[in-house]
């Protein structure tokens, strides 16, 4: 693991995830947990509207805690209902906590390497639709990461489990001068929330 990638987790312990949203996180850490006991591949989609925010900090800050906590045989995804672009701003704010982030072609949707570790592979992302051919067309969990997907996208062909996990749109505050600090705080936010969910995970009998 990075060198500031560690200190920012470890500054993770510190931020309390309310009993409120552990409810909303139990089905999460249920339906790993249940993979982790049958010896089988942990499939996790993040779904939101575009595929610019919440759904690629919500994959990245997955699959860094299952590395974390050792968590094996774990592969994250995100896809939106419509493909748009990861938001500059995304990537920047995982740089600060830590990644290291190569952005690996340009154009409207441009692809970014995500490394959380120097021997890991990184994580390609780039903005999709949920059913890419990127992402698993089946044996997977959707969660949701933001209101309208969930609301809007009442089936998700191929997946096992469906979560609604909401986190508010940072976006919302893009232009002022609390863009830095809001979107630091949803990256946190999401990480701690993952956090919570894979030290949750016994994985003795993986």
């Amino acid at each position: 693991m990075f060198e500031n990638l560690s200190k920012t987790i470890n500054s993770i312990n510190q931020i309390q995830v309310s009993e409120v949203r552990k409810e909303v996180l139990l089905p999460l850490v249920d339906s790993i947990q249940n993979k982790v006991k049958a010896n089988q591949e942990i499939r996790l989609n993040f779904i939101c509207t575009h595929n610019s925010r919440r759904s690629h900090l919500s994959q990245i800050w997955a699959q860094t805690m299952a590395f974390h906590f050792g968590i094996k045989n774990v592969f994250c995804y995100s896809g939106g209902t419509e493909a748009t672009a990861m938001f500059p701003k995304v990537g920047e704010t995982l740089t600060n906590q830590g990644f290291q982030i190569q952005q690996l072609s340009e154009g409207k949707n441009p692809v970014y390497a995500v490394k959380y570790d120097t021997n890991e592979e990184a994580l390609i992302c780039f903005s999709k639709t949920f059913d890419d051919a990127f992402n698993p067309n089946s044996e997977f969990a959707a969660i949701m990461t933001c209101s309208s997907a969930d609301e809007g996208c009442p089936f998700i062909a191929g997946a096992e489990k469906r979560l609604p996990i909401r986190y508010e749109d940072p976006k919302l505050f893009d232009g002022t001068n609390l863009m830095d600090a809001k979107y630091a705080e949803r990256s946190l936010q999401i990480a701690s929330e993952m956090y919570f969910v894979f030290s949750q995970i016994n994985s003795n009998n993986s």
